[in-house]
């Protein structure tokens, strides 16, 4: 028997295919999800060879029916769900009046109605087995937000919000746990298959980690329990300084939105996989982290959020002094 029986989303690259290889190579049964029939083929011989078990299973998360048949095939072949991580999404780049309503509508259908879909068929078996982990990946945008990316920003910010409820209904139930992960930026190719309506080419804001770092904190998840972590020690500050200093924290990520991530000017409009998924060379990576990929004023960026928030935080003493 696998030491855990484990549904991924979005299991096909980036963060979902990182989560799916961390969870094999400690030996679980990681059970595979997205469109892209090659891309889980690939991920799933990569988790055999790493010492797992998989099955990959391709479904569309925005269709119910879908998802349902994802869970019964899960507990066909292993008996059981342990843990359960909805992560699949994607992204858009556009101001919301150049926009096109089919794309915030396919964002919401996978990334929100996707979630509801994948809470609603884990935790009931949750609720027959009286146990199960369900982890819900989100963002730091949930907290702090940015321009250009509304639709994508609202679904993280739903799916934390659906998290915070569901978490409260299944209060009576002490081994279901329901967990929320808040990633700061995390190098996946997302960037290069986003919906794109902005007429820039984009790319992640800095510092950029690693998507084993948001593997790492979901297995500790498993082990550990909590309601919400965020993945990237630059997430947890800007989340504090949101609520602390507002306007600040919008000031300087509005600055680092127009000085990195849309920076570049240049690329057509296009609808990303919003509609397909795209398979090519990236897998878990996007290769941004390499240093001729980070920008150069990204220090300097980094500089002047903290100068920003200082000063700020020391207008708050002084006013307070008054």
């Amino acid at each position: 028997m696998p030491k855990l029986v484990v549904v991924i989303t979005g299991a096909s690259s980036g963060n979902g295919r990182a989560i799916a290889r961390r969870f094999a190579r400690d030996g679980a049964a990681v059970v595979l999800v997205a469109r892209d029939r090659a891309a889980l083929d690939e991920t799933a011989q990569e988790c055999v060879e790493l010492g797992g078990t998989a099955l990959p299973v391709v479904a569309d998360m925005g269709d119910h029916a879908a998802v349902a048949r994802v869970g019964s095939e899960a507990v066909e072949r292993f008996g059981r769900i342990d843990v359960w991580v909805n992560c699949a999404a994607i992204l858009h780049f556009g101001r919301i009046d150049d926009t096109p309503p089919e794309i915030i509508e396919q964002v919401l259908r996978t990334n929100v109605l996707g979630y509801f879909n994948g809470a609603q068929v884990a935790i009931e078996h949750f609720r027959e087995r009286r146990a199960g982990t369900l982890i819900n990946i989100s963002s730091v945008l949930a907290v702090t937000a940015q321009p250009y990316a509304a639709a994508y920003v609202a679904s993280k910010a739903a799916i934390r919000a659906m998290s915070e409820a569901v978490r409260q209904e299944v209060a009576d139930m002490p081994r279901i746990h329901v967990s929320t992960v808040l990633p700061y930026a995390i190098d996946t190719p997302i960037y290069q298959r986003a919906a794109n309506y902005s007429g820039r080419l984009p790319q992640p804001v800095v510092p950029r980690y690693s998507p084993q770092t948001v593997a790492d904190a979901v297995v500790r998840l498993t082990r550990h329990p909590r309601r919400e972590v965020y993945v990237g020690k630059v997430g947890a500050l800007a989340a504090w300084a949101k609520g602390l200093l507002p306007r600040s924290s919008d000031a300087v990520v509005r600055a680092a939105i127009h000085t990195i991530e849309l920076a570049r000017p240049g690329g057509a409009p296009t609808q990303g996989n919003a509609f397909q998924p795209i398979h090519d060379q990236w897998k878990v990576s996007g290769g941004w982290r390499s240093p001729a990929k980070t920008p150069l004023l990204a220090p300097a960026l980094v500089a002047f959020g903290g100068l920003a928030l200082l000063a700020a935080l020391r207008r708050v003493g002084k006013n307070r002094r008054r």
